[in-house]
Protein backbone atom coordinates (compact mmCIF):
# COMPACT_ATOMS: atom_id res chain seq x y z
CA UNK A 1 0.00 0.00 0.00
CA UNK A 2 2.46 2.52 1.16
CA UNK A 3 4.62 1.80 -2.66
CA UNK A 4 1.66 2.23 -4.13
CA UNK A 5 1.06 5.52 -2.64
CA UNK A 6 4.52 7.03 -3.03
CA UNK A 7 4.43 5.75 -7.06
CA UNK A 8 1.29 8.11 -6.84
CA UNK A 9 3.01 10.95 -5.70
CA UNK A 10 5.80 10.42 -7.90
CA UNK A 11 5.41 8.35 -11.05
CA UNK A 12 9.21 8.28 -11.53
CA UNK A 13 9.82 6.54 -7.78
CA UNK A 14 11.37 3.06 -7.85
CA UNK A 15 11.15 0.36 -5.18
CA UNK A 16 14.61 -1.04 -3.85
CA UNK A 17 12.62 -4.38 -2.84
CA UNK A 18 13.88 -5.89 -5.85
CA UNK A 19 17.00 -6.25 -5.10
CA UNK A 20 16.63 -8.83 -2.72
CA UNK A 21 16.92 -12.12 -4.03
CA UNK A 22 16.82 -15.67 -2.33
CA UNK A 23 20.61 -17.10 -1.51
CA UNK A 24 21.81 -13.55 -1.72
CA UNK A 25 24.09 -11.77 0.70
CA UNK A 26 22.35 -9.11 2.42
CA UNK A 27 25.27 -6.73 2.44
CA UNK A 28 25.50 -7.48 -1.67
CA UNK A 29 22.10 -5.95 -1.78
CA UNK A 30 23.12 -2.90 0.50
CA UNK A 31 25.62 -2.12 -2.12
CA UNK A 32 23.27 -2.23 -4.67
CA UNK A 33 20.95 -0.21 -3.02
CA UNK A 34 23.54 2.61 -2.34
CA UNK A 35 25.12 2.28 -5.98
CA UNK A 36 20.76 2.74 -7.39
CA UNK A 37 20.51 5.72 -4.69
CA UNK A 38 23.73 7.62 -5.29
CA UNK A 39 23.41 6.79 -9.69
CA UNK A 40 21.01 9.45 -10.36
CA UNK A 41 22.29 11.86 -7.51
CA UNK A 42 26.09 11.80 -9.38
CA UNK A 43 24.12 13.28 -12.54
CA UNK A 44 22.80 16.50 -10.77
CA UNK A 45 19.52 14.82 -10.16
CA UNK A 46 17.34 15.22 -6.14
CA UNK A 47 16.84 12.18 -4.77
CA UNK A 48 14.62 11.38 -1.71
CA UNK A 49 14.67 7.68 -0.65
CA UNK A 50 11.66 6.64 2.01
CA UNK A 51 12.84 3.75 4.39
CA UNK A 52 10.47 1.70 6.30
CA UNK A 53 11.00 2.72 10.31
CA UNK A 54 13.93 5.41 11.06
CA UNK A 55 16.17 5.77 7.97
CA UNK A 56 19.51 5.33 10.17
CA UNK A 57 17.84 2.50 12.72
CA UNK A 58 19.11 -1.46 10.95
CA UNK A 59 19.56 0.33 7.71
CA UNK A 60 23.01 0.29 6.60
CA UNK A 61 22.16 2.01 3.02
CA UNK A 62 21.07 4.89 4.24
CA UNK A 63 23.86 5.84 6.30
CA UNK A 64 26.63 4.34 3.59
CA UNK A 65 24.75 6.78 0.86
CA UNK A 66 24.92 9.57 2.42
CA UNK A 67 28.50 8.65 3.82
CA UNK A 68 29.51 8.72 0.09
CA UNK A 69 27.81 11.24 -1.42
CA UNK A 70 29.22 14.01 1.42
CA UNK A 71 32.54 11.99 0.44
CA UNK A 72 32.24 12.75 -2.95
CA UNK A 73 31.62 16.48 -2.51
CA UNK A 74 27.50 16.01 -2.91
CA UNK A 75 25.16 17.54 -0.56
CA UNK A 76 23.04 14.78 1.50
CA UNK A 77 21.12 14.63 4.79
CA UNK A 78 19.43 12.60 6.56
CA UNK A 79 16.07 13.42 8.46
CA UNK A 80 14.82 11.72 11.35
CA UNK A 81 11.51 8.98 11.23
CA UNK A 82 9.68 6.86 13.59
CA UNK A 83 11.70 4.26 14.49
CA UNK A 84 10.44 1.05 16.16
CA UNK A 85 11.71 1.67 19.60
CA UNK A 86 9.18 4.71 19.24
CA UNK A 87 6.15 2.57 18.95
CA UNK A 88 7.58 0.99 21.86
CA UNK A 89 7.37 3.29 24.10
CA UNK A 90 4.02 4.52 22.61
CA UNK A 91 2.32 1.00 22.40
CA UNK A 92 3.78 -0.50 25.65
CA UNK A 93 3.79 2.31 28.05
CA UNK A 94 7.45 2.01 28.63
CA UNK A 95 10.03 5.39 29.42
CA UNK A 96 13.38 4.49 29.40
CA UNK A 97 14.14 7.01 31.28
CA UNK A 98 16.07 6.01 34.53
CA UNK A 99 18.66 7.59 36.85
CA UNK A 100 21.54 6.52 35.61
CA UNK A 101 23.98 7.90 38.64
CA UNK A 102 21.25 7.14 41.49
CA UNK A 103 21.15 4.08 40.48
CA UNK A 104 24.48 3.08 40.17
CA UNK A 105 24.06 1.92 36.42
CA UNK A 106 27.43 0.67 35.24
CA UNK A 107 28.69 1.38 31.56
CA UNK A 108 29.80 -0.94 29.04
CA UNK A 109 32.75 1.06 27.63
CA UNK A 110 32.78 -1.01 23.84
CA UNK A 111 29.48 0.28 23.16
CA UNK A 112 28.10 3.51 22.53
CA UNK A 113 26.47 5.19 25.85
CA UNK A 114 23.21 7.90 25.58
CA UNK A 115 22.47 9.90 28.42
CA UNK A 116 19.17 11.57 27.53
CA UNK A 117 18.46 15.19 29.23
CA UNK A 118 21.64 15.57 31.18
CA UNK A 119 20.83 19.52 31.73
CA UNK A 120 18.00 18.33 34.73
CA UNK A 121 20.16 15.30 35.91
CA UNK A 122 19.27 15.47 39.89
CA UNK A 123 16.92 18.25 39.46
CA UNK A 124 13.66 18.19 41.57
CA UNK A 125 12.06 21.18 40.43
CA UNK A 126 12.42 23.63 37.20
CA UNK A 127 15.68 24.75 36.42
CA UNK A 128 16.05 27.65 33.41
CA UNK A 129 19.79 26.28 33.09
CA UNK A 130 21.92 23.26 33.85
CA UNK A 131 23.87 23.09 37.59
CA UNK A 132 27.55 22.49 37.26
CA UNK A 133 27.42 20.95 40.39
CA UNK A 134 25.29 18.45 39.18
CA UNK A 135 26.57 17.96 35.55
CA UNK A 136 30.72 17.33 37.80
CA UNK A 137 28.57 14.59 39.77
CA UNK A 138 27.90 13.10 36.22
CA UNK A 139 31.34 13.24 35.36
CA UNK A 140 32.45 12.24 38.11
CA UNK A 141 30.08 8.86 37.69
CA UNK A 142 31.39 8.45 34.06
CA UNK A 143 35.21 9.03 35.57
CA UNK A 144 34.81 5.37 36.71
CA UNK A 145 35.19 3.99 33.85
CA UNK A 146 36.36 6.48 30.91
CA UNK A 147 39.55 8.75 30.72
CA UNK A 148 38.50 12.71 31.96
CA UNK A 149 40.27 13.17 28.31
CA UNK A 150 37.55 10.91 26.40
CA UNK A 151 35.65 12.72 23.79
CA UNK A 152 32.13 12.97 24.34
CA UNK A 153 29.44 15.07 22.62
CA UNK A 154 26.74 16.96 23.81
CA UNK A 155 24.03 16.78 21.25
CA UNK A 156 20.19 18.53 20.81
CA UNK A 157 18.11 17.90 18.21
CA UNK A 158 16.44 21.20 16.17
CA UNK A 159 13.05 21.47 16.42
CA UNK A 160 13.09 22.42 13.37
CA UNK A 161 15.18 19.70 11.03
CA UNK A 162 14.63 20.90 7.67
CA UNK A 163 15.80 24.05 8.11
CA UNK A 164 17.89 24.50 10.84
CA UNK A 165 20.86 22.58 12.40
CA UNK A 166 21.04 20.49 15.35
CA UNK A 167 23.64 21.77 18.58
CA UNK A 168 27.22 19.28 18.55
CA UNK A 169 29.82 19.98 20.82
CA UNK A 170 32.56 17.74 21.20
CA UNK A 171 34.59 18.25 24.23
CA UNK A 172 36.65 16.17 26.59
CA UNK A 173 34.54 14.38 29.54
CA UNK A 174 35.98 16.58 32.15
CA UNK A 175 35.60 20.18 30.83
CA UNK A 176 31.36 19.05 30.72
CA UNK A 177 30.81 20.95 33.94
CA UNK A 178 31.83 24.31 32.32
CA UNK A 179 30.41 24.15 29.43
CA UNK A 180 27.46 25.89 28.03
CA UNK A 181 25.17 22.71 27.79
CA UNK A 182 21.66 23.09 26.36
CA UNK A 183 19.01 22.39 29.03
CA UNK A 184 17.22 19.39 27.75
CA UNK A 185 20.36 18.39 25.40
CA UNK A 186 21.64 14.34 25.32
CA UNK A 187 25.16 13.28 26.05
CA UNK A 188 27.03 10.55 23.58
CA UNK A 189 29.97 8.52 24.86
CA UNK A 190 31.36 7.10 22.16
CA UNK A 191 32.74 3.60 22.96
CA UNK A 192 36.78 3.21 24.42
CA UNK A 193 37.33 0.34 23.65
CA UNK A 194 36.49 -2.62 20.82
CA UNK A 195 34.00 -5.03 21.91
CA UNK A 196 35.06 -8.93 21.81
CA UNK A 197 33.84 -11.40 19.46
CA UNK A 198 31.60 -14.16 21.45
CA UNK A 199 33.07 -17.02 19.11
CA UNK A 200 30.46 -19.34 19.99
CA UNK A 201 27.66 -17.31 19.23
CA UNK A 202 29.36 -16.32 15.84
CA UNK A 203 29.45 -20.73 14.95
CA UNK A 204 26.35 -20.86 16.49
CA UNK A 205 24.45 -18.60 13.62
CA UNK A 206 27.38 -19.69 10.76
CA UNK A 207 28.52 -15.97 10.26
CA UNK A 208 31.87 -15.38 8.73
Amino acid sequence: MTERWIERLNPRSRSLHDLYAPGRRRRDTYAQMVDAILAPVRTGSDVCVAFYGHPGVFVQPGHEAVRLARAEGLRARMLPGISALDCLVADLGIDPGVTFVVHRRRADTAATLVLWQIGVVGERGYALEPSPDRLAALVEHLERWYRPDHEVIVYEASPYPVVAEPIVQRLPLRALPESAVPLLSTLVVPPARKPRRYRAAIARLRLS
